[in-house]
C-alpha cells in the first residue's frame, strides 16, 4: 500500500471535515418567499459563496415585514432581509436594526388588477381595495405612497393585509379585493396567464427610496460584529456575482421562485439595477422613509437615524 497516498487522502478528508465543522450556521429570514430581490441568499448557497465566508445558511420565509420583525424579536432568526420602511419597527422595540441597504427605487413591486377590469391606471382606483402582506409592510407603505402621489389621502387606496401571496390571490380571484400589491416578477406571471394586468410599477412613486435592507439582531451587532461583517461580505459578493452571471442567476432563482425562466429573466433585467453593491444608506432616501413613517401614522414622530440603522459595517 502506498502510505504517502493514504496519508494525503486522510489529510484531505480531515481538512474537508474541519471546513464543514468550522462553518457558522446562521438563521436568515426573508420577509416574503416570492421576491427575486431576496434570492441572493439561495444563489450564494448554490455557488458556494456563503461557505467561502465560513457560513451556512438556514433560510426561512415569512408572510410580510411584520412577521419577519416578530421573528427577529423572538430570536427566531439572526438576520433578516426586509423592507426599508420596516426600520420603523426598531423604534417600537424590536431588538434589531438595519446594517446595510441593498436595493434602491422599488422596481420590484407592482400593482395588478383583474385582466378584464374596466380600469387601466392607478388614477382610476380611488377607494378601491388592494391586498398587501401585513400592516407596516413594504407593500402597504407603497400603496399609501401611491395614493399620496395622486394628491389623495393616504388611505384612499385601501390596504387589506392578508399575508401570503396564496391568500392574497384567493381574495383577488373571488373579488374580495380589487387588486394586489406584489412582486413584479409575480405580476409578470399573472399577466402572462391573462389573469391580471399591471397598472403601476411602484418605482414611479418612490424614485429616492430604500426598498430593502438587511437586519441583524442587536445582540449580534454588539457581541458578534465579525459575524455581521462576514454575512454582509457574502451578500455583496453574491450581488456582484449575479451582475456578472445573468444566465446562471436566472436559472437558480427561477427554481427557487418556481417561475418560468423567461419571466425571471425579464425580472432580472428590470430589477438588477436597483441592487446596491456597497450597503450605503442614501441620505435623501432615509429622509423620505423617516417622514413617511409619520405620514402613514406608523410612528408619531420622526425617528433618529441611529434608532433605525447603524453604519458601522458600511461606508
Amino acid at each position: 500500500m502506498n502510505w504517502n497516498i493514504a496519508i494525503a487522502a486522510l489529510t484531505g478528508l480531515l481538512v474537508t471535515q474541519h471546513a464543514a465543522w468550522a462553518l457558522d450556521t446562521i438563521r436568515v429570514g426573508k420577509s416574503v418567499p416570492i421576491a427575486w430581490t431576496f434570492t441572493p441568499l439561495d444563489i450564494g448557497v448554490e455557488t458556494g459563496i456563503w461557505a467561502k465566508h465560513d457560513l451556512k445558511l438556514d433560510i426561512t420565509s415569512f408572510g410580510g415585514d411584520a412577521k419577519l420583525q416578530q421573528a427577529l424579536a423572538a430570536d427566531g432568526v439572526d438576520f433578516g432581509v426586509g423592507s426599508g420602511p420596516g426600520m420603523g419597527f426598531a423604534v417600537k422595540g424590536v431588538p434589531a436594526k438595519a446594517v446595510a441597504a441593498f436595493a434602491g427605487s422599488p422596481y420590484s413591486i407592482s400593482i395588478v388588477i383583474a385582466a378584464n377590469a374596466p380600469y387601466n391606471d392607478i388614477k382610476e382606483m380611488k377607494g378601491k381595495k388592494f391586498a398587501v402582506t401585513t400592516i407596516g409592510s413594504l407593500t402597504e407603505w407603497l400603496l399609501h405612497r401611491a395614493a399620496l402621489a395622486q394628491g389623495w389621502q393616504y388611505n384612499d387606496l385601501r390596504a387589506v393585509p392578508l399575508g401570503s401571496f396564496e391568500t392574497n390571490f384567493a381574495a383577488f380571484k373571488t373579488g374580495q379585493v380589487d387588486g394586489i400589491v406584489l412582486a413584479t416578477e409575480t405580476s409578470y406571471m399573472l399577466e402572462a396567464k391573462k389573469e391580471a394586468k399591471i397598472i403601476a410599477n411602484m418605482a414611479a412613486y418612490a424614485p429616492k427610496f430604500i426598498t430593502h435592507v438587511i437586519y441583524a439582531r442587536d445582540e449580534l451587532i454588539d457581541k458578534k460584529p465579525d459575524l455581521v461583517k462576514r454575512f454582509l461580505a457574502g451578500w455583496f459578493e453574491t450581488i456582484a456575482w449575479m451582475k456578472s452571471n445573468k444566465d446562471k442567476s436566472v436559472e437558480i432563482s427561477a427554481r427557487v421562485l418556481k417561475l418560468p425562466p423567461d419571466i425571471v429573466s425579464r425580472a432580472y433585467d428590470e430589477e438588477i439595477g436597483m441592487m446596491q453593491d456597497n450597503g450605503r444608506f442614501d441620505p435623501e432616501a432615509v429622509k423620505v422613509i423617516k417622514s413617511s413613517l409619520v405620514d402613514m401614522h406608523i410612528l408619531e414622530s420622526e425617528p433618529t437615524e441611529d434608532q433605525m440603522f447603524t453604519t458601522k459595517f458600511v461606508q
